[in-house]
């Protein structure tokens, strides 16, 4: 089996900026990824950890080097991409200085044991694999979240002080994203975790009681999607982009009908943090910026969503969003109800919604 790998090479000492060598790979008696490294390391010499619990990310996913050759181009395909698990921090191609994530355990330095600090060196990966970091380097920290999680359950009743020693932290549990596609093989139960924290918090809300005004403002009714259709526009020649919510069967066997070209996207895996877009909407905007951003520069013709929720913070606060990045972006979103209008034909229904868009897509 042959691999093509990019592999991230920075020396602090020498570089001014990280590059990318490129190995075609041919494996023979490696088993897993570690031994791919090893194997380079003896033609030319690479800053990794010996260690088959070394973190580092493949293709935009978190792992650890234990994963075997199967597994690699089971879910990553035979082109690989291996940096560290922070770019920003690294100073021997994958090896990084994880200073800033040791220093974060001060915040609850009065609440600690020796187990507690062990428990907390653990949880590294889910510090470093939280998308907020690449908007706020001062975050809090999602492994932080966890080790509070861990402290009150040890010990309740220090939870109000460890909920106030939170609480002092202005890039705080408001500002956390959701894990899931950042880590191969992710342990669900850490994301529980961090959203007990965030109610204890009063941060998070549950998506039916947040007030995304889109009834009672814009007055918009996508109406439902029909399980018996027939498309009769296939809309050849168009670049569609898609941003999936939990329930993306329909759409996803829509598009597949369209005969479009579907953008392959990794922005459109980020997480929003909607549960707490009223506590926080800064780091929702951020979020959704980048995904736009990310479909209008690969000529997206529009963004299709599936929810109300997903149409409001990416069409009705455009202007909140370009002003983060400081660019107009004129791409159009499209729910999937309408896009199954549009494709059955309806064109006169679909028009009475697409006309009360912030951009009308014009394609009726």
């Amino acid at each position: 089996m042959k691999l093509e790998i990019s592999l991230f090479k920075f020396d602090k000492n020498s570089d001014y900026l990280p590059y990318y060598t490129k190995h075609f790979f041919k494996v023979e008696n490696e088993k897993n990824l570690l031994d791919i490294l090893k194997t380079i390391n003896k033609n030319e010499k690479l800053g990794f950890e010996n260690s088959e619990n070394f973190d580092l990310v493949v293709n935009e996913v978190f792992t650890k080097a234990s994963i075997s050759i199967k597994e690699l181009v089971d879910n990553f395909g035979k082109e690989l991409i291996i940096e560290p698990i922070s770019i920003r921090r690294a100073y021997s191609d994958l090896l990084i200085d994880d200073k800033d994530f040791k220093e974060k355990i001060n915040i609850l330095k009065d609440f600690i044991k020796d187990e507690d600090k062990i428990n907390y060196l653990s949880l590294k990966p889910y510090y470093y694999a939280s998308n907020t970091l690449n908007y706020r380097s001062d975050y809090i920290g999602d492994a932080i979240l966890i080790l509070a999680h861990d402290l009150i359950l040890k010990n309740p009743q220090a939870q109000n002080l460890i909920l106030d020693s939170l609480k002092q932290e202005e890039i705080g549990a408001s500002f956390h994203t959701g894990l899931k596609n950042r880590i191969y093989n992710f342990d669900n139960s850490i994301e529980d975790k961090i959203i007990e924290i965030q109610k204890k918090l009063n941060l998070f809300e549950e998506l039916d009681k947040q007030n995304f005004r889109i009834n009672k403002t814009l007055i918009i009714d996508f109406g439902t999607f029909d399980e018996n259709y027939e498309v009769k526009h296939d809309f050849k020649d168009f670049n569609i982009a898609y941003y999936p919510s939990s329930d993306s069967k329909q759409t996803l066997e829509l598009l597949d009908k369209l005969d479009a070209n579907i953008l392959k996207l990794n922005s459109t895996k980020l997480d929003l943090a909607k549960n707490t877009f009223n506590k926080n909407p800064l780091i929702t905007y951020h979020v959704a910026i980048t995904v736009l951003l990310d479909a209008f520069d690969n000529n997206a013709d529009f963004l299709v969503v599936d929810t109300n929720e997903d149409f409001y913070i990416f069409d009705y606060n455009r202007k909140e969003l370009e002003k983060i990045c400081g660019r107009d972006v004129i791409l159009p979103i499209i729910h999937k109800n309408e896009l199954q209008k549009l494709a059955c034909g309806n064109h006169k229904e679909a028009k009475k919604t697409l006309e009360l868009h912030q951009i009308d897509p014009e394609i009726v």
